[in-house]
């Protein structure tokens, strides 16, 4: 059974926003009218900001704004444009429709409904989102981006995995632990997953006393039996914004962490369990430019049975703080 929650935002599941001005829309947006709009096709995003169809649905750039450029860390810039759809009768906003065209032209399309419609309209789009996100990588933090920049407030709704993890075994308790497939960057700068690090390896961590990187040696490693492990997974951003004439180009940056609820990380806040860390804090990362440490915020947080498997800590020398997908994270 799938069910809707109001926390907990999956990397690879879209959020829903309810916009604060919105009141109770007398016309939602009906399933078949969800389907139709794949075949809405804007001829220039570059002039076009105004466009009809069928005589009875209007398109209308969002608030005029220019597209976003968006550049990740490959290098590759993708486009999107934002643009109201509008019930002719009534003038009834129905939804948002969301254009997005790779570096190579390639365009994908979808509309984020207005919130009064049908659960068979949220399914669907979550479903279609869904399929975008697997072919093409990072779609929805690209647009999580967007949306939240652009729509502001943290109003989502969303659908976890698919599953109701009220019917999933997780398991809470006292292990302070990371999957094994998070990353650790080694003395030499190769990567090795946690799952493969051993005593006495030399890896990279970060000296708070002195606000950088530091070598140090790992003492131990724990190694907890496997089990069907709850896990919070963190979405983090870094965003360079420039205007220019053709619109808003933003270099960002994606920092990952996953650990169990209960596990400590410093935030510029202050220290906080990662279950009690909110979107909108801000966490210390490696740039990978600088190879310095820059504040970077959390764009979506996520809560999910993580499967049956084993889960690590390290234990290392010093009074260092470690560094997993280059995320600081402190040790337990």
């Amino acid at each position: 059974m799938t069910k809707f929650l109001l926390t907990g935002l999956p990397l690879f599941i879209p959020f829903v926003l309810f916009s604060q001005e919105n009141s109770v829309n007398p016309r939602p947006l009906t399933l078949d009218e969800y389907e139709k709009t794949k075949t809405f096709v804007i001829k220039n995003l570059d002039t076009d900001t105004y466009a009809k169809f069928e005589n009875a649905y209007i398109l209308d750039r969002y608030e005029m704004r220019k597209p976003y450029f968006i550049t990740g860390d490959d290098g590759q810039k993708k486009r999107i444009d934002l643009y109201q759809l509008i019930a002719k009768e009534g003038k009834q906003e129905l939804g948002l429709m969301i254009f997005y065209t790779t570096e190579k032209g390639k365009q994908f399309q979808v509309c984020l409904p207005d919130f009064t419609a049908d659960v068979s309209v949220w399914k669907k789009y979550f479903e279609d989102v869904h399929a975008i996100d697997k072919e093409e990588k990072n779609f929805v933090l690209k647009l999580s981006y967007v949306l939240s920049k652009e729509l502001g407030f943290q109003f989502y709704k969303s659908v976890n995995q698919g599953k109701d993890l009220s019917q999933e075994s997780l398991t809470y308790g006292n292990d302070i632990c990371f999957p094994g497939d998070q990353n650790v960057i080694l003395m030499d700068g190769s990567i090795k997953p946690l799952s493969d690090i051993s005593r006495g390896d030399q890896i990279m961590a970060y000296d708070p006393d002195h606000q950088r990187s530091m070598i140090t040696e790992v003492e131990a490693v724990s190694v907890h039996e496997a089990k069907n492990y709850a896990i919070i997974r963190l979405t983090l951003v870094s965003a360079r914004e420039r205007m220019t004439r053709h619109g808003d180009e933003i270099a960002l940056s994606q920092r990952e962490i996953e650990a169990t609820p209960n596990h400590p990380v410093k935030t510029m806040a202050g220290e906080k369990e990662i279950k009690a860390v909110m979107e909108g804090d801000k966490i210390l990362c490696v740039d990978k430019q600088s190879h310095g440490y820059q504040p970077f915020v959390v764009l979506l947080k996520n809560e999910f049975a993580g499967g049956v498997q084993k889960v690590y800590n390290l234990v290392t020398r010093h009074n260092a703080q470690l560094v997993l997908n280059g995320v600081v994270i402190r040790q337990k």
